[in-house]
């Protein structure tokens, strides 16, 4: 794996990796998860407020340089609160109930973007705008989850990855 970092900098936390390590690592969750936010162009991400509580608010999710990119207005709830607290969920969305579509959930944390990085996002609704208009961050993975439906059969199978405990794969009944 490259350059796995850890959430409190030892080498006992919750590690956490990059975009092109889950290629690397967990390539069909990343194929699949690539495909849909890039097909919808959106996603919700989940942010905790000051007072812990959660926040969940779309964003725009791209791909650039083999990095996971989103950008949030600067005066929004969720700018404030990944300035101050930097984990978070991204997760894909669904048309509709039952739909069966992929679900991809990342957790992680927000770390604000170089200007390279930045530069490289000429598709971002905040390219042309003031550098001080959005806060562009890329996504440092600590764990992402693929959950893929086979309706017509009744089960879902569940792929987890994380840099400490690599792939595993679940499938169960569903409902």
């Amino acid at each position: 794996m490259g350059k796995a970092k850890t959430l409190d900098g030892s080498s006992g936390g919750a590690r956490m990796a990059s975009w092109l390590d889950l290629e690397r690592e967990a390539p069909d969750i990343a194929r699949a998860g690539h495909a849909g936010l890039d097909r919808d162009r959106v996603a919700l991400l989940g942010t905790l407020r000051h007072d812990g509580s959660p926040r969940i608010s779309p964003v725009e999710p791209l791909f650039a340089h083999g990095e996971l990119v989103f950008g949030v207005m600067a005066w929004s709830g969720k700018a404030r609160d990944l300035r101050r607290d930097h984990r978070c969920v991204l997760h894909s969305p669904i048309s509709q109930p039952d739909a069966g579509e992929d679900e991809l959930k990342l957790y992680g944390l927000a770390e604000p973007v170089g200007d390279l990085l930045r530069a490289a996002c000429h598709q971002a609704w905040w390219f042309h705008e003031p550098r001080t208009a959005a806060d562009a961050y890329t996504l440092n993975v600590t764990e992402a989850v693929l959950i893929k439906w086979d309706l017509g059969r009744g089960r879902m199978v569940t792929s987890h990855w994380s840099p400490l405990h690599g792939l595993q794969e679940r499938e169960r009944r569903y409902p």
